[in-house]
């Protein structure tokens, strides 16, 4: 919830748990918890109150491309070599 909301990537937020750094509903998180987003729910990182709204259903969309050989996946190359955003 909290990686989705761009509050840290998923390991970082993963070590601010394991740290102690995170509590819902003034109870401390722990690794696994799982949170229902509701209205009043209070998240604390370092004790300032984050906000978390509910996700809007997305559309998940699947791309099948054919990478010819030699074709990079990679965002950016720094040998100037092609990739598949090319």
């Amino acid at each position: 919830v909290l990686a989705r909301a761009g509050h840290g990537s998923r390991r970082e937020i993963e070590a601010k748990i394991e740290a102690g750094r995170v509590s819902v509903d003034g109870k401390i998180a722990t690794l696994g918890d799982r949170v229902e987003i509701v209205p009043g729910l209070k998240i604390r990182i370092d004790g300032h109150l984050i906000s978390v709204k509910e996700s809007a259903e997305q559309i998940c969309r699947v791309l099948a491309y054919y990478k010819p050989e030699g074709e990079l996946c990679t965002r950016n190359d720094p040998e100037g070599r092609p990739t598949v955003f090319d």
